[in-house]
């Protein structure tokens, strides 16, 4: 994303980052939809004569229930931080946001007290008190950013060489002109365009909207947790079928307020796919497949496990902004990222993965009795049906124990089956 929004421009534009963000939730919904609805025709109540109809009817049905309204809300708080990233990543490179953006760890933490009452012991409060100490120690600034201004003594010194004939001065002349555009140099919007062909970084407005996308983040995503395990829900609702509500009621705001308000203007001179290549693509759909895996992360675990898990992006984009952007890492970048990653290991230190275990049932053996039993079988877990289905590999009829399982196995058959009858 950070390479897209700097990357040279295609045919002379850049991509509006609200069809991008358009774009993410439409495949979102698209593999949403494919995985519910072949969830529904493996499901073993879903009749075998269902057909295509009858199938997205039970889909369209399993959608929008009663409840499916409450994810409006959590819907346009992912919209909203998604641009607001978009906004992050033109202004920051992308090592400075991914450590920034651990603050969300913090505003899930505190939304997880306030909103599921959840409790925090003294040594997970300071590791989130580390995290905001490492995340202001890397936005120290390291020295003044202004261009430096050149004085009497650098231009004695031949900081500066003035042409010394006319043909020196041609060359200059033709290389200056390349840098203009084949249009006037003062026709209206230049500025508009200079900017899209040089972008340039402002720390303040990618800090600010980074704060922000990390404050909305965890407040939907404690809502969307909430919501997804609320003990009232009397029908449990699968990831597929939340997922299809979230990116449905997502589409919306990203078209109404993003596509048509914002930058409504632009994309009807330009076209909806201006400024898109390969690696604008590739963004996206990377984009859309972590919003797909953060459903399961937060059905199955919760939203600050989720948080702590991707933490070793940090070092990933630590990596990659040094090998491919050039990125100076700074002392107080080292030292601030450092404290953010012992934050996260005090976080999780001693905590467990995953939901508890049912204790597990021992029956003594004197309660089982020394004589083998009708029902003393193993647990037998049927495979789910495909959602291929034909007559000969269907059956409404439930399985029966075997005939080496029974206690009479050795009988004849005609005793067996009058026993059956009785």
């Amino acid at each position: 994303m950070r390479y897209s929004r700097i990357m040279p421009l295609v045919e002379g534009h850049r991509y509006f980052p609200s069809t991008a963000v358009l774009l993410n939730e439409v495949i979102k919904l698209a593999v949403s939809l494919t995985m519910a609805l072949y969830g529904i025709a493996t499901d073993p109540k879903t009749p075998d004569t269902s057909t295509a109809a009858g199938l997205f009817g039970e889909l369209a049905r399993a959608v929008f229930t009663g409840d499916s309204w409450k994810l409006a809300i959590p819907a346009m708080l992912f919209t909203l931080q998604n641009s607001l990233h978009y906004v992050a990543l033109s202004n920051l490179d992308a090592a400075t946001f991914q450590v920034t953006d651990q603050l969300k760890i913090l505003t899930t933490a505190i939304f997880s007290v306030m909103l599921l009452g959840k409790s925090l012991n003294a040594r997970k409060w300071l590791s989130l008190v580390l995290l905001m100490l490492g995340v202001a120690i890397v936005q120290i600034p390291t020295g003044p950013s202004q261009t430096p201004v050149l004085s009497v003594k650098d231009l004695k010194d031949g900081a500066f060489h003035a042409p010394r004939s006319i043909w020196n001065l041609k060359k200059l002349g033709n290389k200056a002109a390349q840098q203009l555009t084949k249009r006037s140099a003062t026709y209206e919007g230049i500025e508009e365009d200079f900017e899209a062909a040089n972008p340039a970084m402002d720390s303040s407005l990618g800090l600010v909207s980074v704060l922000l996308a990390c404050v909305l983040s965890g407040l939907a995503s404690v809502y969307f947790e909430k919501t997804m395990k609320d003990p009232r829900n009397s029908q449990p609702t699968s990831v597929w079928v939340r997922n299809v509500q979230l990116s449905f009621y997502s589409l919306w705001p990203a078209l109404f307020i993003g596509v048509i308000f914002w930058d409504g203007e632009h994309i009807a001179k330009t076209g909806f796919f201006t400024g898109y290549n390969w690696v604008v693509w590739t963004a996206i759909l990377v984009q859309a497949a972590g919003g797909v895996l953060v459903a399961f992360v937060i059905n199955y675990a919760d939203n600050i496990t989720k948080n702590f898990a991707t933490s070793i992006s940090i070092v990933i984009s630590f990596l990659a902004s040094v090998l491919f952007f050039g990125v100076q890492i700074t002392p107080y970048y080292v030292l601030g990222t450092a404290v953010v990653l012992f934050a996260i290991y005090l976080y999780n230190l001693g905590s467990e993965s995953g939901r508890p275990k049912p204790p597990q049932i021992r029956i003594p053996d004197a309660e089982k009795g020394g004589e083998a039993s009708y029902f003393d079988l193993e647990s037998v877990v049927a495979p789910a049906r495909s959602p291929f289905r034909t007559e000969g590999l269907s059956t409404s009829r439930p399985s029966t124990p075997s005939f080496e399982r029974r206690p009479h196995a050795g009988k004849s058959p005609d005793l067996r089956s009058s026993k059956r009858e009785q």
